[in-house]
Order: C-alpha cells, then structure tokens, then sequence
C-alpha cells in the first residue's frame, strides 16, 4: 500500500519571554563566583559571559562581596 506524502500547514509564533527585572535601589550582593556561574548558565560562550559580568558591575545592578568586593572591574574582566 503506497501512500503519497501529506503536506500539513504550519503556523510559527515565535515565543516571547518576560525576564522580571528587580528595581531595588541596593544592587544584589554575589561573590564573584556566583555571578560568574549565575551568568555561565545562560552563557555559550567565554566571551558571552565575560562581557555580561562586566557589564553588570559597571551598570551596578550587582556588587561583589567577598574576597573581590573592592577589586576594580579592569582587574576582574582587562
């Protein structure tokens, strides 16, 4: 019994996500380690991850804790 192909129609909708944002006025506190595994999750690559850490410092929506909290950005990601 041969039956000849089907072609069924399909509609794309692309999926659209809301990212709730904190407006707290004090930036969460993380170590370095926790924002850089935090940000690696959602990274795929090195420089992907580097680039978000550093501008999440700089924006002060995070501040380090920890053994780097005084350390300038230049240090942590030049």
């Amino acid at each position: 019994m041969n039956q000849s192909p089907v072609a069924i129609p399909v509609e794309h909708f692309p999926a659209i996500h809301v990212i709730e944002t904190n407006q707290d006025p004090e930036p969460q506190a993380l170590t370095l380690l926790e924002l850089v595994e935090a940000v690696s999750e959602a990274s795929e690559t090195e420089q992907e991850v580097l680039a978000t850490v550093a501008y999440m410092l700089n924006s002060g929506r995070v501040r380090l804790s920890g053994s780097f909290r005084d350390t300038p950005i230049t240090k942590l990601c030049g």
